[in-house]
């Protein structure tokens, strides 16, 4: 990992982004890290890939065999009826 002052970014931008290519770069202001260059690909590892939203609703293979062991017992349904839903308008 390479550290680079904010003025040595200015000035060897094209530097930073190569070494970025193999390795985050640390930016730092007076001394103090300040930010992180990266390369695309690192950024999507930490962040995920975009998803589509049926990608995101499946579970992955380990978690899908997982969710196949669990049991549970519904209980059954009652039969009585429910009274009926009154949607007059009245004041």
């Amino acid at each position: 990992m390479q550290i680079f002052s904010s003025r040595e970014f200015n000035q060897r931008t094209s530097q930073a982004q190569k070494a970025a290519a193999t390795a985050p770069v640390i930016i730092t202001h007076r001394g103090v890290p300040a930010q992180v260059l990266l390369s695309y690909a690192d950024y999507q590892k930490l962040t995920g890939k975009p998803q589509t939203a049926l990608e995101a609703l499946t579970p992955c293979a380990e978690l899908s065999a997982e969710l196949e062991n669990i049991e549970f017992d519904l209980p059954p349904r009652s039969n009585t009826q429910r009274p009926p839903v009154d949607f007059s308008m009245e004041d």
